[in-house]
């Protein structure tokens, strides 16, 4: 499974490239037609489909364009015979919020199978911590 891993983390390291570079080709490559996502803004529901996953990059990359940054800090692979996941932070922020705030990272999750013999990503989660609470620490 080690090859499926690199697979898997070439395929995310792509992606993140993608959408750094506002490439919405290179951001819907390797993506299921059915997939399902869940991101910080709404809907709460998240989207389903390629259709309404590809409706949501273009808000996102307008705020990116203006110098914000999309990068992975840290990225985690495990892969089965026909299913993996995958868990990484990545450092998403205006130049701004980087600067008041430079620990803080977007958590991402992702779900892949495999179709006809290639990885594609089915499920795919964004989120923020919550830090209107104290944290426990």
């Amino acid at each position: 499974m080690a090859d499926d891993e690199e697979l898997i983390r070439d395929l995310i390291e792509r992606w993140a490239a993608a959408v750094h570079a506002g490439d919405m080709d290179g951001v819907l490559a390797d993506h299921a037609e059915d997939i399902v996502m869940f991101d910080v803004p709404p809907p709460q529901e998240g989207v389903r489909g390629i259709d309404a996953y590809r409706a949501t990059w273009p808000p996102f990359f307008e705020w990116q364009a203006q110098g914000a940054s999309f990068e992975i800090v840290s990225l985690e692979v495990a892969a089965g015979a026909e299913a993996a996941y995958a868990y990484a932070l990545l450092r998403c922020a205006s130049r701004e919020e980087r600067l008041a705030h430079p620990d803080h990272r977007l958590r991402l999750t992702l779900g892949l199978r495999k179709e006809d013999g290639r990885w594609v990503v089915a499920h795919e989660h964004h989120s923020f911590p919550d830090t209107s609470v104290p944290s426990a620490d």
